[in-house]
């Protein structure tokens, strides 16, 4: 009897290690980076269309999981072309000198069903500041996908220098949402 209760303990044991899937291929095309702020009190939204991530997820492991994206600031999709100009230049992004955005985890705690806080640094325009991003995970398969929002203030990392300093037209408070497909490594 105890043969057998140590045998299944063991098969227990060892069955989520056969059957991880680890998500590690992120599917570009159908990831998302997308923002949103108020101008004058009125919502206003947009998005960036280059970005690289990397990731390495197992929902088994969740707190090894590791993740790094690089956003390309002169992507930036503001709805027309004199704003993307506009915040691409020296006194918004200045993407000239810092043409990329970056973000490394440095640790993943779950939270509850499919839920997780993932630590990390943010660096934009040669600043950086810890953030916690809560995030979200769903599986089908092979295939993942993690979703989040995360609340920057763009007083931070100054986004929106001289005259744009102040909050008055544009506020300080920037919300950035994810959407990161990916499957598992082969």
């Amino acid at each position: 009897m105890k043969r057998l209760a140590f045998v299944l303990a063991l098969t227990a044991a060892l069955a989520p290690a056969a059957h991880a899937t680890e998500y590690t291929q992120v599917d570009a095309a159908r990831s998302t980076l997308h923002f949103g702020y108020k101008q004058m009190g009125v919502a206003m939204d947009g998005k960036f269309r280059k970005f690289a991530s990397q990731l390495s997820f197992d929902p088994a492991r969740p707190t090894a999981a590791k993740a790094a994206i690089d956003v390309e600031l002169a992507s930036i999709d503001a709805g027309s072309g004199e704003a993307n100009d506009e915040v691409a230049g020296k006194q918004w992004f200045n993407t000239k000198a810092f043409p990329t955005a970056h973000f490394v985890s440095t640790g993943v705690k779950p939270t509850g069903a499919n839920r997780y806080e993932v630590a990390g640094t943010l660096t934009i325009k040669g600043k950086t500041q810890n953030v916690v991003v809560p995030a979200s995970f769903t599986s089908q398969g092979n295939l993942g996908a993690f979703d989040g929002l995360l609340t920057i203030r763009r007083g931070d990392f100054s986004i929106g220098e001289g005259p744009w300093a102040a909050f008055d037209i544009v506020a300080n408070d920037i919300q950035i949402k994810f959407h990161i497909a990916a499957s598992a490594g082969k």
